[in-house]
């Protein structure tokens, strides 16, 4: 009889958590009997990992918002170090949140532990460099994007395209009408869907502006409803309680049957991040925002090396849906993106075809499946 397969998996943030649960239970059809433990939210304790750190706790952006941060991200760096020591885990697998997770990487190479990193960090757009460290620490790397593929045979490091996991989430939603009523709003009228992100420093600063966005909007076009998904790991009471101090009417939360209820929206603003790519394979025509403090900004402006933040224009190569970032990201401007949309429909029309094409260079379905695999061979399963 095999002995159990142990693998530690660290999630720092909302959308690592999603990533992180749909491999573990793609590990876990395939080896039931496999102990998986590690840092992660809600969505990997439901999966069956065993949670030795809670990502709530340090899920944060921006340079000089970390700082603020720094001894709860040192206190989980260190119950993370000690879980590997204490419980020598066949493999670390790191999901994304790389700054973190790159020195966790380099804790785990030190203590003679594999490392399969899942979910490449943005090296391809800022910090080039520490691609010669992942070469040093990771044994294989699990991308999502196909152009990923190239820069990484390039620098030597082992690597796999899985695809994107969000592909087989869109294929998998219901009734468009159904998820709005489930939404408590109204299938007849047009829905604008507001992601405001996931981590509290995020939410403070970009849902007000959306939320004021929304005023104008209600102001300029009758019977508009708008949806706010509670895809992260906040309290939904967090959004709804900043809902009712707004007095905004026809605003739902809804925590559930995120992404697919994107595609019954007429339009959104959405936040940089993963959330603007499973919009656009919701095939949501919408206008990505961005803010972070202003020292923050202008380091980032230092180092970034992309022409585009949002990910379905990086996967395009060209610019298909408006960025505000930073001083741009005001309610007038994302309130005129979005008319635009209700408004002109060629303009709609054409964005919607340009994200289809953008879900067709992510693969097909089945991408945890395959990354479950390729952890699994590398852990010796």
């Amino acid at each position: 009889m095999r002995s159990p397969i142990r693998i530690l998996i660290s999630a720092g943030e909302a959308s690592g958590d999603r990533l992180g649960a749909g491999l573990a239970r793609a590990i876990l059809r395939r080896r039931p009997e496999a102990e998986l433990l590690g840092m992660g939210g809600r969505r990997m304790a439901e999966a069956g990992v065993r949670i030795v750190q809670s990502a709530s706790e340090i899920a944060v952006m921006g340079l000089v918002e970390v700082l603020t941060h720094l001894p709860a991200l040192y206190r989980a760096m260190g119950r993370l170090q000690d879980c590997i020591e204490r419980e020598k885990p066949d493999l670390v697998v790191p999901v994304d949140f790389p700054d973190f997770n790159l020195r966790l990487a380099g804790r785990a190479h030190r203590a003679g532990v594999p490392v399969v990193y899942f979910v490449s960090p943005q090296l391809w757009a800022w910090r080039k460099g520490r691609v010669r460290r992942i070469r040093e620490l990771v044994r294989r790397m699990l991308v999502l994007f196909p152009f990923e593929t190239a820069f990484y045979e390039r620098a030597g490091v082992p690597v796999t395209f899985v695809g994107h996991p969000a592909v087989e989430e869109i294929l998998q939603s219901a009734d468009g009408d159904e998820l709005l009523r489930r939404a408590g709003l109204d299938p007849t009228r047009e829905v604008i869907a507001l992601l405001p992100g996931s981590r509290r420093g995020e939410v403070a600063r970009i849902l007000p502006r959306l939320l004021q966005t929304a005023a104008i909007l209600r102001r300029r076009r009758q019977g508009l409803q708008f949806l706010i998904p509670s895809a992260g790991m906040l309290p939904e009471r967090l959004l709804e309680e900043a809902v009712r101090q707004d007095g905004l009417e026809d605003v739902a939360v809804h925590g559930g049957d995120y992404p697919s209820i994107l595609g019954a929206c007429a339009a959104g603003a959405v936040t940089s991040g993963t959330a603007t790519l499973e919009a656009a394979l919701a095939g949501l025509p919408m206008v990505v925002v961005y803010r972070v403090s202003s020292v923050s900004f202008l380091l980032s402006q230092l180092i970034v090396q992309v022409d585009h933040v949002a990910l379905p224009n990086l996967v395009a190569g060209r610019r298909i849906v408006p960025e505000l970032i930073q001083w741009q990201c005001t309610p007038e401007r994302i309130a005129e993106g979005l008319l635009e949309y209700l408004s002109v429909h060629k303009r709609t029309e054409e964005v919607r075809s340009d994200l289809a094409e953008v879900r067709r260079r992510l693969g097909c379905p089945g991408a945890f499946d395959r990354a479950a695999e390729a952890v699994l061979s590398e852990a010796g399963g």
